[in-house]
């Protein structure tokens, strides 16, 4: 029964996007900010429990960078929308991951399927990005003062997000196809 635990809490944050992009879109700031955090940290939680467990799955492989996409991408599109964050910093986000979606698509219809290992600089920025959107909503939701460090998460979300890209696509063009 434990082994289960981890990917269930993987779809609940799966099941917690379209609430968190109705909250954000109806300017429910500081509600999306609570939704938001708690699945963020159980980004980390369901990972550190299929560990400790020996629960790690296929499904669940496959179902927490999903969840975790899912969750960036709609959370960006949407504070970007609503300019709680630079328009440009949701346009990278979104087409870095959709870059490197359609390339493991394409390399998987080429019989060429990658191996689905995330670099620690993958790691670094998608903890940069859920603390960068979690700070925004707080910023936003909560009228906390910003004292720079939401700009300097820009940048280094920025930074991250484009070394990280350049790398999955160097490592692309290390097999032999571009993503």
């Amino acid at each position: 029964m434990l082994r289960l635990i981890p990917n269930a809490i993987t779809l609940a944050r799966l099941c917690a996007v379209p609430a968190t992009v109705w909250l954000i879109l109806h300017d429910s700031l500081d509600l999306a900010f609570f939704l938001f955090a708690a699945a963020g940290l159980s980004d980390a939680l369901d990972g550190w429990l299929a560990r400790r467990w020996n629960a790690q799955s296929p499904l669940g492989a496959m179902l927490d960078p999903v969840a975790d996409k899912a969750l960036l991408v709609c959370s960006y599109l949407c504070l970007g929308w609503r300019d709680v964050l630079p328009d440009w910093l949701a346009i990278l986000v979104v087409f870095r991951d959709v870059v490197i979606v359609g390339g493991v698509g394409l390399l998987a219809v080429l019989g060429q399927p990658p191996r689905m290992a995330p670099s620690m600089l993958s790691k670094c920025n998608t903890v940069a990005q859920i603390l960068l959107a979690a700070l925004a909503l707080a910023t936003a939701g909560f009228g906390l003062p910003d004292a720079g460090l939401l700009g300097l998460l820009i940048v280094v979300v920025a930074v991250t997000t484009t070394l990280s890209g350049l790398a999955y696509f160097a490592q692309a063009l290390r097999r032999g196809a571009a993503p």
